[in-house]
């Protein structure tokens, strides 16, 4: 028999899924562009790694998506669907809803999906494979949270710049974004006061920029 869960999600088969994914993670060679530089930046060169958010911040997002009562959410990226489970659970406690993805590497799609079916959550999400900057240009209505979590670093624009500024016309007064890495230029968007944001940074696994949409 399964143990209870002791974390805010309180199922069990979602910590299985959750348990298996941190227990097969890979780490990338030099840990991938985030933490090299020089490493290759083509995504589909790590079809095999999942680059994913920590269970912590996956009970944050989860939390905060109760707190909101979120029904509509969206994320870049969702890689193998660690936070995807995350934010497809708080749609499904706050009465049901819709998660929309954004992955580019084909294979990640069909693990996340896998995953994601595994955990009984797969009726929630909508993973839309191919390039955020176009598959996140129409979320089908207001959203209450985004989570950009995209390659780091790079030349400006950064993908997360790029990303914030497509979807901050879809995020409802009130909504959310998370974003995990940082990007200079990503961080000058959504402190600009002009551009509707107040955020601030939590020392999280890292920094990571928690804003609300005003």
């Amino acid at each position: 028999m399964l143990a209870a869960s002791v974390g805010p999600l309180q199922d069990a088969k979602i910590d299985t899924v959750v348990a298996r994914l941190l227990a097969s993670r890979r780490r990338a060679p030099g840990g991938g562009p985030r933490h090299d530089p020089t490493a290759e930046r083509d995504p589909y060169a790590y079809a095999d790694y999942g680059f994913s958010i920590s269970p912590e911040q996956g009970e944050l997002i989860y939390v905060l998506c109760r707190a909101l009562g979120a029904r509509r959410v969206a994320e870049f990226a969702t890689s193998v669907g660690m936070s995807t489970l995350y934010f497809a659970a708080a749609v499904r406690d706050n009465g049901g809803g819709m998660v929309i993805g954004s992955e580019i590497v084909p294979e990640k799609v069909a693990t996340a999906r896998r995953n994601l079916a595994e955990a009984g959550l797969a009726d929630l999400v909508d993973i839309r494979q191919g390039d955020a900057r176009k598959t996140l240009g129409d979320l089908g209505g207001p959203v209450d949270f985004v989570l950009i979590d995209c390659w780091p670093g790079g030349e400006a624009p950064s993908l997360a710049r790029e990303v914030i500024e497509i979807v901050t016309s879809q995020i409802r007064a009130g909504g959310l974004v998370l974003n995990d890495n940082g990007e200079p230029d990503y961080l000058a968007y959504v402190r600009a006061p002009a551009n509707g944001f107040r955020s601030m940074t939590l020392r999280l696994w890292g920094n990571n920029e928690l804003s609300v949409k005003v």
